[in-house]
């Protein structure tokens, strides 16, 4: 039993095993649901990656994974929505304005830190500077922003994005979230490793706040929904290409042959539909696989190269790196805007196979528990055991509600049916996913505590 749980025998065993479970999904619900939830795996095994990153490379603990997600998701409406050109010509140019003052704003305040010393006529100064800026600003931007929002609020009210194909919001999501993540990282990698925590989450939520609120961005609670998914095709066209059409009538031209001309013709109908679900379901498997894998080659070099190899000697022993010469802050920013960036992709691509953007979709204590799941589960450290966890808790996720189901109508079998208690208990049995994941937590943590695909362990040196 030992022999076939070695190191190099898990991750075989692991990946076959989610094969077998998303295969029986596939036969037991539906194929277009096991497709679903493939898509959604995959998207979950990138965003695990980048938290490994983090804390598997460098032990860093960011709380903050939703806010870098929610970025990716902004990207996504950035890029694919058409501009809203009324919205412009009404505010456009004090948004602009604004954000040229800022940028103004962000180089005198730099400027004055670096050639003023360190004391209150600098504190002073910058004290001046913000002040002065802020009323300057805010004079350009608060009547665009009203402008913008009173632009036919029920089905705009904001500024649109470039009209791109979806598919360079990933690109893009990515870039954003590393920003972001490097004046974070400058603000905070200086604490310790629990008001890091604290201080990721806190400004996970205030990304989210500003998200809801402020509706010229990306329309706050109103949501965007109908996002243009270039170069996925739509189901609807599908169903009427002849093509496809040919395509669907080819493959199952035994089964056809058998039903009368009015059986055929419905038949064929219900296929073509059920068929179109599935090859867009296809395509993103697709192009989500691509970009996994890419992104998992290029963890796996970087975890194997001698700056992989720093980065877990600073994270076992930080004091020792420090006093061999290694600058232990710049290491960690750069890990920490590589593991944010990869969050961020992973945001555009939900937000990509959603169809919409929901900032109220973005909860900091509930998601991040989940993706923090992924990584520890799956095996800190270790990229297969990373994408690994993505998989099987984002499964476990989904299918943890129909498994308590199952389970309390075989407890309540024999109760009356119009029972109180057995109707309370029934109600209540979505609410078992939580338990069944709080659950697999800590029979992980008993049994393989290292994860289910533990990091190897070798001697590394800086």
């Amino acid at each position: 039993m030992n022999a076939l749980l070695s190191q190099q025998n898990r991750a075989p065993l692991a990946f076959s095993l989610m094969a077998l479970l998303l295969i029986a999904v596939g036969m037991g619900q539906s194929w277009p649901f096991a497709l679903a939830i493939i898509n959604l795996c995959l998207i979950s095994a990138i965003m695990s990656l980048g938290v490994n990153i983090q804390w598997g490379y460098a032990g860093l603990l960011n709380l903050g994974v939703m806010g870098f997600t929610a970025l990716g998701g902004v990207a996504a409406v950035l890029i694919s929505e058409a501009p809203v050109l009324e919205a412009w010509s009404v505010g456009g140019q004090g948004m602009v304005v604004s954000f040229i003052l800022v940028v103004i704003t962000i180089v005198l305040a730099i400027l004055v830190h670096r050639n003023m010393t360190s004391g209150w006529p600098r504190k002073a100064a910058l004290s001046v500077l913000f002040i002065g800026a802020y009323f300057t600003i805010n004079h350009f931007y608060e009547p665009s922003v009203l402008a913008i929002e009173n632009v036919n609020p029920a089905t705009m009210g904001f500024l649109g994005g470039l009209g791109l194909p979806i598919i360079f919001s990933w690109v893009v999501g990515g870039i954003m979230a590393a920003g972001v993540a490097w004046v974070i990282g400058k603000i905070t990698l200086g604490l310790r490793s629990d008001y890091l925590a604290i201080a990721t989450l806190g400004i996970s939520e205030i990304i989210i706040a500003v998200l809801k609120n402020e509706d010229w961005i990306a329309r706050g609670v109103k949501n965007v929904s109908g996002l243009d998914r270039r170069p996925v095709p739509y189901e609807l066209d599908l169903q009427t290409s002849p093509w496809f059409m040919d395509m669907i009538e080819s493959m199952f031209s035994g089964r056809l042959a058998l039903l009368s001309d009015v059986e055929r013709v419905t038949a064929l109908k219900q296929l073509i539909i059920q068929g179109s679900s599935v090859f867009v379901k296809l395509c993103y498997t697709g192009l989500f696989t691509v970009v996994l894998i890419a992104i998992l080659m290029l963890s796996i070099k970087a975890l194997n190269s001698p700056w992989g190899r720093m980065m877990r000697a600073i994270r076992d022993n930080e004091e020792a790196a420090n006093a061999m010469g290694k600058n232990v802050v710049r290491q960690h920013l750069q890990v920490f805007v590589l593991g944010s960036a990869v969050v961020g992709i992973a945001g555009a691509m939900l937000v990509t196979i959603d169809g919409m953007f929901i900032p109220t979709a973005y909860q900091p204590l509930r998601f991040t528990f989940l993706i923090w799941l992924m990584v520890v589960i799956g095996g800190s450290g270790n990229n297969l055991g990373a994408v690994f966890g993505g998989f099987f808790i984002w499964f476990m996720w989904i299918e943890a509600e129909p498994l308590s189901m199952a389970f309390m109508d075989l407890v309540t079998m024999g109760m009356d049916q119009a029972s109180d208690l057995r109707n309370h208990l029934v109600k209540s049995a979505p609410q078992l996913r939580l338990f069944i994941m709080g659950l697999t937590l800590l029979l992980t943590m008993r049994f393989m505590p290292k994860g289910i695909i533990p990091e190897e362990t070798r001697l590394h040196s800086v």
